[in-house]
């Protein structure tokens, strides 16, 4: 105990108010440079093209950790005298105090290492977690922030994906399917009502018509089940996208005499779908496009 703690005595540097005024300066710069980070780039990224937008925000969590990295390698060498010897004890001291304090917050901080280099979402995707779904607006050391489509923040542990599926929607990219279902009485032409719901998605000005679309459809025990399937010109979009894609399909139903089906009840609920649309269930990061 005795050697301990004079190793440890040996091992840190007695610090003076100059020394103290560096590291209150190196930490105040990395504050300064983290928010300036944080708040900048998203506020310069929604000034570029959209594509340039993706490409921009996926660097900030990178550029966060680098700051973190860089104070730290700063501040070592002013509170310890900078050996060898020294630094391997000083490590294995504060790695063993800290893993028995912290260990499910260091478990989120090493999974947040690995998000970012692995980059399973990224700022600008969309992506569920368990019944969270939304759009990622950060990517920190210990959690991922999302908005889901109600406006609600969502702070969910880098932690949770060790043993969970993380669903990507766009994995990066500008745009994602989106699925309007329609179910319909079987008593229709299904050759017309397909080609109007094609038309339908090339009408829509919200359709990213350099993508393909597709009108898939089966046949039910209580009626036809169509599934239109089309890309909006950015992400943002999806929600506008598939209630236009709903108005207009609604039109073209009632042009070709299309009726809508009631579906069976169940659980004691009847539920009556005219339309049902919405964006198509996000990919699972292993699949993607």
């Amino acid at each position: 105990m005795i050697d301990s703690q004079e190793k440890l005595v040996h091992t840190v540097r007695d610090l003076d108010w100059m020394n103290l005024l560096e590291i209150v300066t190196i930490v105040a710069g990395a504050w300064l440079l983290t928010v300036a980070v944080q708040v900048g780039v998203p506020w310069a990224a929604n000034r570029l093209r959209p594509s340039m937008r993706l490409k921009l925000l996926p660097w900030i969590p990178v550029v966060r950790f680098l700051i973190l990295l860089s104070a730290i390698a700063l501040i070592v060498p002013i509170v310890v005298h900078p050996t060898l010897e020294n630094m391997v004890f000083l490590f294995g001291a504060l790695a063993l105090a800290i893993g028995f304090a912290f260990k499910e917050y260091l478990s989120d901080v090493v999974a947040g290492v690995a998000s970012i280099v692995e980059r399973p979402y990224r700022p600008g995707d969309w992506i569920r977690i368990d019944d969270a779904y939304g759009e990622v607006v950060s990517v920190g050391l210990r959690s991922v922030t999302i908005v889901t489509p109600d406006d609600t923040m969502v702070f969910l542990p880098h932690s949770r994906h060790w043993n969970t599926n993380v669903y990507n929607a766009n994995a990066g990219k500008r745009d994602l399917m989106c699925v309007a279902d329609f179910y319909l009485h079987p008593d229709h032409d299904a050759a017309a009502v397909r080609q109007g719901l094609t038309d339908t998605a090339l009408s829509s000005p919200y359709a990213n018509l350099r993508r393909a679309i597709t009108v898939v459809l089966a046949e039910e025990p209580w009626g036809t089940h169509y599934r239109l399937k089309a890309y909006p010109l950015d992400s943002r979009y999806q929600f506008e996208f598939v209630s236009d894609l709903t108005v207009r399909a609604k039109s073209v139903f009632a042009q070709l005499g299309a009726r809508p089906v009631t579906l069976p009840a169940a659980d004691g609920y009847q539920a009556e779908h005219t339309a049902s649309a919405q964006p198509a269930a996000p990919r699972s990061r292993s699949r993607r496009r």
